[in-house]
């Protein structure tokens, strides 16, 4: 019965032109899907693609910066796209009227984003990049990839320049070790001289510290000294004021006298007249005349005190004035000595620890304050003495007063009252005599109204100098406290720079400790940066440097079985659609059951369609395959296996198809297209299958494509015989079961059909 199907195609010309477009269907199918997409990605450079550069540069550590410039650059002389270069403008209106399949911008800031590495907030750099996926998905997705490796290309240039900055800076860092290992050198020597400065200090400190308290015990005693003058200048001042008191009730009396004598002169005029009146009084009279010689004579008696006491005043006065200058003197000298002398023991230990002008500030410091105290002192002194001064020359009057005026007044007043003594008693010895007693009377009376006068006068002028000299002396005690209190202030600050000293020199020890640690300190500091600066000096940096630090990662593809290119990749797959569509095709020309004759059996039948279907098979993957190794040349790893594999496949194919058609029609072919639509998806012929859905992946092993897909990859690709054989075998099962189907369908149909006929 083949030969009769082979005949009777011979025969009918559509048919045979129909069978041979038939055996074409693979080739074309598979032959064309894959010489149309045999290396798509090595005609990239077609691919029009707008580039946007709005880069305006920076400045970087001196050099001038242009990524997007030099990025733009490597484009056009990529090969991986069309790449070109337009205004934004343009490339917005070529993506809208699909002139470029995709847009990359380079912003302004992109080469200003790259100095900001070290800055808080490190900008990074951006690039926009826009594509049209409605005009080609796959476009839009081979442009994602492509951005990777710019992006890639860009991050490997700016880490290289950011390296290169990085290895100058560490150079630079090492030079700086060097130089600051040198200078801790110094700071090591000077830290030396500061140990053995403190050591020198903390020995003078505590020598001030034991001489201010020499000091502040001298100024002690000056104080109380001082007090002691005060206290004498006071003692003065309280005398001369009871003096001055007495002064002013002897005035007094001098004037109610002299007012006595006066009323006495009057009334010796008229004494004559009132002789017999008096005569009674007389013994009152004498007694009164008596008592006021006594009286004077007494007060004679004590004038010479009186001028020997204010010329002792006034010696005073002078051997204090004059011991004033001395003192003042001697205190300026022992005030100035100790502060020369503690200045010159502080001077070797100052110059250590501060500067010259800092010393010469401070002596000038000390030097005004000095001023300013003999200032103090001097202006005490001088109170002082200008009050010993009023002292002496009022004492020197009154000595005067009382040493030449007084004694003769006196002298006249008690022989004045001598001879009223005298006539009071001639008056009272006789009458006789009165008239020439009064007259007597009456010119000894006018004698001590004129003595009294000078008494009086001599009075006042005692007690005006008497109150200069109190003045003087109260200028004197006041002086003495100002004194006094100076003093007391000095022995205070003394003792303040006693307690000063004792601190300092405390706190030198503490110096000297530190500057000890100091030194150790330096020494420590002067081996780590002479180790830095070595390990820094070490550092080698070149163009393959930059380059590590800039790709430290290089990633070496090694492809257990290498895939040349995407056709080589999909032809399994094509190959298999191919052939699986072939077999569809020919159900529907060639007749699946109708025969040129009556068969002499069911078996007969079935070989005679079965053997048409196997050989168009052979001659479809025949086609297919020469057309993929001769044309396409496509790379296998066994060219026999390769072509006996795609007879195994067709084979599996053409029996499952007609297996479908002939027992079920049109509704086998139905059920062959969602068989077909099922390998499409869940066969693994594009994406792996963990990538498509669950329930798809349970199809899987029953699909036959499934398995010619992996035995064909064996075969092209991977060389592992044993796994296409395995996937091989799988696919003979499926035929096998196919033709055992079909073969028992025939048998059925030809004793249902047949049967009939040859029993009549």
């Amino acid at each position: 019965m083949f030969w009769k199907e082979i005949k009777e195609i011979g025969q009918n010309r559509m048919l045979r032109i129909s069978i041979i477009a038939i055996m074409l269907i693979p080739l074309l199918y598979s032959g064309i899907f894959l010489w149309a997409f045999w290396d798509p990605y090595g005609h990239l450079d077609q691919l029009p693609v707008a580039v946007v550069n709005n880069d305006k540069g920076a400045d970087y550590e001196g050099e001038s910066l242009h990524i997007g410039d030099d990025l733009e650059k490597e484009l056009q002389k990529s090969n991986d796209f069309d790449f070109r270069i337009v205004t934004k403008k343009e490339a917005l209106d070529g993506l809208k009227q699909q002139e470029y399949y995709m847009m990359i911008e380079i912003p302004e800031s992109f080469s200003q984003n790259a100095t900001t590495l070290m800055d808080a907030k490190p900008e990074k750099l951006e690039l926009i990049y826009t594509s049209n996926e409605s005009y080609n998905f796959v476009s839009s997705q081979i442009g994602q990839s492509a951005m990777k490796e710019i992006r890639a290309s860009i991050q490997k240039d700016v880490t290289k320049t950011y390296a290169k900055s990085m290895f100058d800076a560490v150079k630079k860092m090492g030079d700086g070790y060097t130089e600051a290992g040198k200078g801790a050198e110094k700071l090591d020597e000077g830290a030396l001289n500061i140990t053995k400065g403190t050591n020198e200090l903390k020995k003078n400190l505590a020598d001030l510290a034991n001489n201010s308290v020499s000091f502040a015990s001298g100024v002690d005693k000056a104080t109380e000294g001082s007090k002691q003058v005060a206290s004498g200048a006071a003692s003065l001042s309280s005398g001369l004021s009871q003096l001055a008191d007495g002064q002013a009730k002897l005035a007094d009396g001098g004037q109610n006298l002299q007012a006595g004598i006066d009323q006495l002169a009057a009334g010796s005029a008229s004494l004559k007249d009132g002789l017999a009146s008096a005569n009674g009084s007389m013994p009152k009279l004498i007694d009164g005349t008596a008592a006021a010689k006594s009286g004077v004579d007494q007060f004679r008696e004590q004038v010479p005190a009186l001028a020997d006491g204010a010329a002792s005043l006034a010696s005073g006065a002078d051997e204090l004035n004059a011991g004033m200058d001395q003192f003042e003197a001697r205190l300026k000298s022992q005030i100035s000595a100790a502060q020369k002398a503690q200045m010159d023991e502080l001077l070797p230990v100052l110059s250590q620890v501060m500067t010259e002008e800092q010393i010469a500030a401070t002596q000038t410091k000390m030097a005004a304050q000095q001023e300013k105290l003999n200032e103090g002192i001097s202006a005490g002194v001088d109170e002082l003495q200008s009050g010993s001064s009023q002292i002496g020359s009022g004492a020197r009057e009154l000595n005067k007063s009382v040493s030449q005026t007084m004694p003769g007044k006196l002298d006249e007043l008690s022989a004045g009252l001598g001879e009223i003594q005298k006539g009071q008693q001639q008056l009272q010895a006789g009458l006789g005599n009165l008239q020439s007693g009064a007259a007597t009377l009456n010119e000894g009376t006018k004698n001590l109204q004129s003595g009294s006068g000078t008494f009086v006068t001599g009075l006042n002028t005692l007690t005006e100098k008497t109150a200069e000299a109190k003045s003087g002396a109260d200028t004197v005690a006041k002086g003495a406290g100002d004194l006094s209190t100076g003093l007391s202030e000095l022995a205070g600050g003394s003792h303040q720079l006693s307690d000063g000293a004792g601190k300092l020199a405390d706190g030198s020890a503490e110096l000297a400790k530190g500057s000890a640690d100091l030194e150790q300190g330096t020494k420590k500091l002067e081996a780590e940066l002479s180790k830095a600066a070595g390990e820094a000096g070490d550092v080698k940096a070149d163009d393959d440097t930059y380059n590590m630090m800039a790709e430290p990662v290089q990633v070496e593809k090694e492809s257990l079985h290498k895939v040349p290119n995407y056709g080589t990749g999909m032809a399994p797959y094509m190959l298999s659609l191919g052939l699986f569509v072939g077999a569809i095709m020919l159900t529907i020309i060639f007749p699946l059951k109708e025969v040129p004759e009556q068969p002499k059996s069911g078996l007969a039948w079935f070989r005679g369609k079965l053997g048409i279907f196997l050989l168009v098979g052979a001659c479809q993957a025949a086609a297919a395959s020469i057309f993929l190794l001769g044309v396409l040349h496509l790379h296998v790893q066994s060219v026999p296996r390769f072509f006996i594999l795609a007879f195994i496949t067709s084979a599996a194919f053409m029996t499952l198809i007609q297996m479908l058609t002939t027992i079920l029609g049109n509704p086998g072919r139905f059920v062959a297209v969602l068989i077909l639509i099922s390998q499409l998806t869940a066969s693994g012929g594009t994406f792996p299958l963990e990538l498509i859905p669950k329930a798809l992946q349970h199809l899987t092993s029953f699909l036959p494509m499934a398995y010619s897909i992996n035995a064909f990859r064996a075969v092209i690709s991977s060389g592992d015989y044993t796994f296409m054989w395995q996937n091989a075998a799988v696919l003979i099962g499926f035929t096998l079961f196919n033709i055992t189907v079909t073969a028992l369908y025939f048998r059925g149909q030809y004793k249902k059909q047949y049967g009939r006929l040859e029993a009549a």
